[in-house]
């Protein structure tokens, strides 16, 4: 059974950029591996910046085998070089109901 998940990523100081660009080949990569569905992404920005991904992984086996995925795992390193992971809660919308964000749009 699939997963949804909320991935969240504060670009560094100055990383803005390099992170939209890293974005572009994230959803893909993942596709090429086998490891999400079809199912469309959303990709949206918070007010500081945070680029917030919604994304479908095809099952909790998928997000392990990810962990041990070599393209995964080099391209995941290309985004710990631009931004920090955060949790969905430290993004300053997800403290309201009904949380607003910036659409981004992608060839994903």
């Amino acid at each position: 059974m699939g997963r949804i998940v909320i991935a969240c990523y504060k670009p560094k100081p100055d990383r803005d950029d390099a992170l939209r660009k890293l974005m572009e080949s994230h959803i893909p990569t993942l596709r090429a591996e086998g490891l999400i569905t079809d199912r469309a992404p959303i990709l949206m920005e918070a007010g500081d910046g945070t680029v917030i991904e919604v994304f479908e992984w095809r099952s909790t086996e998928a997000i392990q085998a990810a962990h041990a995925n070599p393209r995964v795992l080099a391209m995941w390193e290309r985004f710990a070089q631009v931004c920090d992971y955060v949790p969905v809660g430290t993004v300053p919308e997800a403290a309201v109901p009904f949380s607003e964000f910036i659409p981004v749009e992608t060839d994903s």
